[in-house]
């Protein structure tokens, strides 16, 4: 059964923007100015991190333009790479998406767990709310696909609308001035804290590639992803550095820096005695968002997967009155669920999470050097294609943008990269094993 389109570009747009404004925005700030140090380098981060992300959105846009299909993440390293190194790159891609998703969950949890269950023992409440959450988003997408899309735009109105409020903050309130100025940054001092800036700056950008998933899913994809990208990622931009201006002129960047609750801390200037009440619940509704998408976009992958012999063919069953990929979106649940039982903390996440994305994201990237090569060879005209402009040079640099990232998790995380790509090269013999148990012959 073939998966139907049925999204369209405000749903897709929708997609994106959830998938990239996650609960890091409300947290990873207070890490990039305690990593920055001081306010120019900050900024510079922010503003180096929308440039770099946009232009591998923009590459992206025209991967996906050229090569549309469900689970298109995957099939674009099928298609242009040895299926091994696909099946590499998506089996990590997979796990540390429902791990991502999982501690998202449970941030989320942490806000909420208090009016939910005051006189519960913290990791049991939390516990009871994050399984509770991601089994009713469970149920939801069971109902098809387009039930789960309309679900996500109600949050995701929702959550824009927060993100705005808190922009207005430094409008309501005089900026904050810090008792003491931090002294500048100069020479090899300043290079190392804005490379530190790199993992949870493109962690909190990303997100976007998420959408090549959806190939199927969307009539007209040619025109219709680059489009969507544009707009979702357009809006991500935006709101991320007015929020960002607006952290610092509330709090100070002396106060950012020592402010673990920070979304509490911008709501309180709006809400006043309200503010924990109004954050909890906020903070909420955007992890649902968040984890939402998720169960919309990595069934896909077991799709595409499936499609290539890789996994059974159970996992691209789709039902035919709901469209929904019952056996796939039931397995990844598992995987969140389980990794609520062994995750550690937010910071250890996001390093595995970012060593994993960098490599996907920087072989994703690079695919659009075989699709171009391909298409001249075969004399294909670009008929209803995105092609990008200043080609090959903002990919270039995001390619060198995200290398970066993943050399900073091994140079400062070095027992992390270790795992890391322990777990990356184990897909290689995995790949051969599940080839011989199914009994398909690998591609070549």
């Amino acid at each position: 059964m073939s998966i139907k389109a049925r999204l369209n570009t405000f749903d897709l747009t929708m997609i994106v923007v959830s998938v990239v404004i996650g609960t890091g925005i409300f947290r990873t700030p207070v890490e990039i100015a305690q990593k920055a140090q001081v306010p120019t380098i900050f900024f510079l981060a922010w503003i180096a991190g929308a440039v770099i992300s946009f232009f591998g959105a923009l590459t992206l846009a025209e991967v996906g333009s050229r090569y549309p299909a469900a689970g298109g993440f995957y099939k674009i390293f099928s298609h242009c790479y040895h299926p091994a190194f696909a099946f590499m790159v998506n089996w990590i891609s997979v796990i540390a998406n429902a791990g991502s998703s999982a501690s998202v969950a449970i941030m989320g949890a942490e806000y909420i767990n208090p009016l939910l269950f005051p006189n519960l023992a913290p990791e049991a409440g939390i516990r009871i709310t994050t399984i509770a959450s991601v089994i009713l988003l469970y149920g939801i997408n069971l109902g098809g696909i387009k039930m789960g899309a309309r679900t996500l735009n109600v949050l995701m109105v929702i959550k824009i609308a927060v993100l705005v409020l808190m922009i207005s903050a430094m409008f309501i309130r005089p900026s904050h001035h810090d008792a003491a100025v931090a002294q500048a940054l100069t020479g090899n001092d300043a290079l190392k804290a804005f490379w530190l800036c790199f993992v949870p700056i493109f962690f909190t950008y990303g997100g976007y590639h998420q959408t090549m998933n959806f190939g199927s899913d969307v009539p007209n994809a040619n025109r219709t992803m680059p489009r969507s990208i544009f707009f979702g990622m357009g809006l991500v931009l935006v709101l991320y550095l007015l929020v960002s201006i607006s952290y610092v002129n509330v709090l100070g960047f002396e106060g950012l820096k020592h402010s673990p609750a920070l979304a509490a801390e911008i709501t309180a200037v709006i809400v006043g005695d309200y503010a924990a009440v109004f954050v909890s619940i906020i903070m909420f509704l955007a992890v649902l968002a968040y984890v939402n998408a998720s169960l919309l976009s990595n069934p896909r992958v077991y799709y595409a997967m499936a499609e290539e012999n890789v996994l059974p063919a159970v996992f691209k069953k789709v039902n035919e009155r709901t469209q929904t990929q019952e056996i796939a979106l039931t397995v990844y649940v598992a995987i969140i669920i389980l990794f609520l039982f062994t995750l550690s903390s937010f910071q250890k996440i996001l390093n595995y999470v970012m060593f994993f994305d960098s490599i996907g994201l920087i072989a994703a990237c690079a695919a659009v050097f075989v699709l171009r090569r391909r298409a001249r060879r075969a004399n294909v005209h670009d008929v209803g294609i995105y092609k990008m402009k200043f080609y090959p040079w903002l990919t270039l640099i995001f390619i060198v943008g995200y290398a970066l990232v993943n050399a900073s998790v091994m140079y400062f995380e070095p027992g992390t990269a270790f795992v890391g790509f322990l777990l990356f090269m184990a897909g290689y013999p995995l790949y051969y094993i599940l080839q011989k148990v199914f009994k398909k012959p690998a591609v070549a």
